[in-house]
């Protein structure tokens, strides 16, 4: 395996493992008590 194509299946196997990390974090961390469900509201 080359050099380069290992270094980019590395870089993007962390690249979309920290964004679904942070994405996480926003949606169940410190703030998710400000976020609000358009659903919940239109129940009516």
């Amino acid at each position: 395996m080359d050099f380069s194509a290992l270094f980019s299946t590395v870089f993007i196997s962390c690249f979309i493992l920290s964004l679904t990390a942070y994405s996480i974090y926003l949606g169940f961390g410190p703030g998710a008590e400000d976020l609000r469900d358009p659903f919940e509201e239109h129940e009516d």
